[in-house]
C-alpha cells in the first residue's frame, strides 16, 4: 500500500520542468531596486549636499549645529577639519566644533571690514 502512495506522487512520464533561475530570484532583485530607489540614492543625495554646504562654509555665516547650538562662524581650520563659532556677543563666546557637525546656515553676511 506504501509503494501505491509513492508511486502515485510521482508522473510516469517525469516531465517536472526545472524553475527558472531568474523568475525564482525575481523578487529579490525587485526588492533590492525599489530599496535602492527609496532609501540608498536618496541618502547617497543628502550626504552629497551635506559635504557641499561644508565645503562651502565661510567667516561671518550665521550656522546651526546639529545639537542645536547657533552661532557665527569667526574661524575655520581646515588642517584640524573644525569651525570656531561665536555664540555670544557680550562675552565673545566661542566654541570649536567639527565641520561635520553643521547642519546648514542660517544666513549669510558679506564681509564689511575695511
Amino acid at each position: 500500500m506504501i509503494h501505491v502512495l509513492l508511486a502515485a506522487g510521482t508522473s510516469a512520464a517525469g516531465d517536472t520542468a526545472a524553475p527558472n533561475p531568474i523568475a525564482q530570484f525575481l523578487p529579490f532583485i525587485l526588492m533590492f531596486v525599489i530599496l535602492y530607489f527609496l532609501i540608498i540614492r536618496p541618502q547617497r543625495k543628502r550626504q552629497k549636499e551635506h559635504q557641499a554646504l561644508i565645503d562651502n562654509l565661510k567667516l561671518n555665516d550665521e550656522v546651526a549645529t546639529n545639537s542645536g547650538i547657533i552661532g557665527k562662524i569667526v574661524n575655520i581650520k581646515k588642517d584640524k577639519n573644525t569651525v570656531i563659532l561665536r555664540v555670544d556677543d557680550k562675552t565673545g563666546t566661542k566654541i570649536e566644533f567639527q565641520r561635520a557637525a553643521i547642519a546648514g546656515i542660517i544666513s549669510n553676511e558679506k564681509e564689511t571690514t575695511k
